[in-house]
């Protein structure tokens, strides 16, 4: 029975560098049943989504070859694990793999594609050239797997109360933040305009985000909906979203992609859910 439960419970079929996996034991302090919705407008692979599987939520990131491989998921869950299965492993296999025109491929095998080469690329980065192109190298690691049948299908079923959207996350909260929601705000890193940790494309996030940031945790404020932010901790963000709660975690973090590079690294978290204890 214990095999059955942990089988059935949705978890991430991504890899995703910068995941707040390592911190979920304290996000998921935050959530209540009570709150309405869930929502979260930097995706990523959704880690405390998948922890927390809330019966109603939006999803939302500007990513639209991630959003696309979610929606996949979502309705074709058997169709992309046995595609994935197929494939043929190894380095030779991963650059031909990624050398293919994602452009000429169905909805079904673009997703296949993405998550091939993001289990098997090196430390879960997404990132692209200047053409749009993946050009992540070959992880080479011997622990990369491609997850179950029963992951897919329990992945399925907790998207399927979700509502999936690619679009920018300031636009995404004015659309759609109402009272009663519970935002979860994890954005790229970002300082001075030079891109921290990896991102989607050249200059995607920067400075002038963290700004549009700081607007947009006032319009969930007054909307009365409650939000969680989870970033680096750095002079710039403690600068500009110091009118709220905030407290300073260490969390191990693997800079590098080699074991013999991790760190212990500080992560702020900010909050103005009113009875949050900070511990």
């Amino acid at each position: 029975m214990k095999r059955r439960e942990l089988a059935t419970k949705p978890r991430p079929f991504l890899r995703w560098a910068g995941s707040k996996k390592k911190l979920l034991p304290r996000l998921v302090e935050f959530w209540s049943p009570n709150y309405s919705r869930y929502l979260e407008p930097f995706m990523g692979s959704a880690v405390l989504f998948f922890s927390i599987a809330p019966q109603r939520a939006i999803l939302s990131d500007i990513n639209d070859e991630l959003i696309e491989v979610f929606s996949a998921v979502k309705r074709y869950p058997r169709a992309i694990h046995s595609r994935l299965l197929e494939l043929p492993r190894g380095k030779r296999a991963y650059y031909k793999i990624r050398k293919e025109n994602s452009n000429g491929l169905g909805l079904i095998d673009r997703a296949v594609r993405f998550i091939y080469l993001n289990r098997f690329c090196f430390n879960g980065i997404y990132r692209v050239n200047q053409n749009g192109k993946f050009n992540v190298p070959y992880g080479g690691n011997s622990n990369a797997y491609v997850p179950t049948l029963e992951d897919f299908k329990s992945t399925s079923a907790a998207l399927r109360r979700t509502n999936i959207i690619a679009d920018d996350f300031e636009s995404t909260l004015k659309k759609n933040v109402r009272k009663g929601d519970f935002v979860y705000i994890d954005p790229p890193y970002a300082q001075d305009n030079r891109k921290v940790f990896h991102q989607y494309r050249p200059n995607e996030f920067g400075l002038e985000d963290l700004n549009r940031l700081a607007r947009s945790l006032d319009l969930i404020n007054r909307r009365g909906a409650h939000f969680l932010l989870s970033y680096g901790w750095c002079p710039e963000a403690l600068r500009i979203f110091r009118s709220w709660p905030h407290q300073k975690l260490m969390v191990h973090r693997n800079i590098s992609g080699f074991v013999e590079s991790r760190r212990l690294a500080a992560e702020l978290l900010m909050t103005n859910i009113p009875e949050a204890h900070w511990s």
